[in-house]
């Protein structure tokens, strides 16, 4: 039976878009990609209306997909919508490798098995409700997978580059869904130059991270769904693995627009960007006090989804962590690899090396008194640990010689 989120009609409140450096203002509904000033454009609504429109009971009613919060974000059209199930994630204590008061956000179950699904739907939905026939986009991996899904089930055709280094699982399930994959012998910004030459010519719309308005609206709705599983509380830390950092900056826009709703207070989480050591341009910008991050050099990760070079949007991944008391942090990666088959031995929750990062990032965070074992904290697990390689495992046995079932 269609559900009601996808099929029923409802008021959207879009009023304008915004360049996220200068505060200027470009219509919606129309096709765009970064401002005049090359900086991403955020999505503005009309939040009084929003508020007139959307009491929280009416909300509290609705069936808890990311579709849910349809006021909130950009599609105007239900037609529009592409959806391949996207459920609320939920939260899982890791009492073991954790403790007592963390949680973690399991993105790995919506579709396409990473939370780069809930960006990805709403920057195809809206690029199908825009007149968007043809995309490209660099990935290192997620995010062209989901990307893959979404644009061929409304027949968008999709040109996809990835670094070659890229998980071969990545590769194979973006080719599988019907997208043409390309492996360049470069890092994913280098990739995205790429796109971006083919944009400039005409050849299609740049879906790079950031580069157009929608991605974040889908992102944000990690936030929405986090305070509405907290009973409209937040938590006192998010620790969030930060390669673009789409999620991170667009969680704290939904908790500016969910104060301005009412619904929740001034109170905010610590956000913690977590990095890779060996990929780490938001933390050494942060320690270093500037604005914007250079470019990382030799760039090497187990944990891919974070091996991003240069952020677009680095400035606004500062200005949330600054502004909330967070910090950004490196993690190597043994700590990483540690971390992840703790969870998964201890716990039972087997993480992506992304994931893995932010809870290798939490335990260095308790040794130094960043944060105390008592405060409600919640990690991101951006994907499933079955995309990534697993160490051999399997002894042999033969059914057919003597078995020594003491030693099994």
């Amino acid at each position: 039976m269609p559900h009601p989120n996808l099929t029923t009609d409802r008021p959207t409140f879009v009023t304008h878009l915004e360049c996220s450096m200068t505060g200027e203002r470009y219509d919606a509904d129309r096709l765009h990609g970064l401002s005049r000033v090359g900086r991403p454009l955020l999505v503005r609504y009309d939040l009084d209306a929003v508020r007139a429109n959307l009491p929280r009971p009416m909300l509290d009613g609705r069936p808890t997909d990311l579709w849910r919060w349809r006021e909130l974000l950009p599609v105007r059209h239900t037609a529009s919508i592409v959806s391949l199930g996207e459920i609320e994630t939920p939260l899982v204590p890791i009492p073991a490798s954790g403790g007592a008061n963390v949680l973690v956000k399991d993105e790995g179950r919506l579709p396409t098995g990473s939370f780069k699904a809930r960006g990805l739907v709403m920057a195809v939905a809206m690029a199908r409700e825009l007149g968007v026939t043809r995309i490209a986009m660099p990935t290192n991996g997620n995010a062209g997978a989901a990307l893959a899904a979404y644009a061929s089930r409304c027949g968008i055709e999709t040109i996809i580059l990835a670094p070659a280094e890229t998980p071969e699982v990545n590769i194979r399930e973006i080719a599988a869904q019907g997208a043409r994959v390309y492996r360049v012998n470069g890092q994913i910004d280098e990739c995205g130059a790429i796109v971006g030459r083919g944009a400039a010519e005409g050849r299609w719309f740049d879906f790079s991270t950031l580069k157009e308005p929608y991605r974040i609206e889908g992102k944000k709705t990690m936030g929405l769904e986090l305070a509405a599983q907290l009973g409209w509380r937040l938590p006192a830390a998010i620790f969030y693995p930060t390669g673009g950092g789409t999620g991170l900056i667009g969680m704290w826009k939904a908790f500016d627009e969910l104060e301005r709703l009412g619904w929740i207070g001034p109170e905010r989480p610590r956000m913690y960007a977590v990095q890779a050591s060996g990929c780490a341009p938001i933390v050494r910008a942060f320690e270093e006090g500037t604005e914007h991050a250079e470019r990382w050099e030799d760039a090497h990760t187990v944990a891919a989804g974070i091996r991003v070079p240069k952020a677009v949007g680095d400035f606004l991944i500062l200005r949330a962590v600054r502004e909330s008391g967070g910090k950004a942090l490196a993690v190597g990666d043994p700590a990483i690899l540690a971390a992840t088959d703790e969870c998964a031995r201890r716990d039972g929750l087997l993480m992506c090396p992304e994931g893995g990062a932010t809870l290798a990032a939490y335990k260095a965070a308790l040794r130094t008194g960043e944060v105390d074992e008592d405060e409600q904290v919640v990690l991101f697990n951006c994907a499933t640990g079955l995309k990534y390689p697993l160490p051999p495992a399997g002894e042999p046995l033969d059914k057919d010689g003597p078995i020594d079932l003491a030693t099994l």
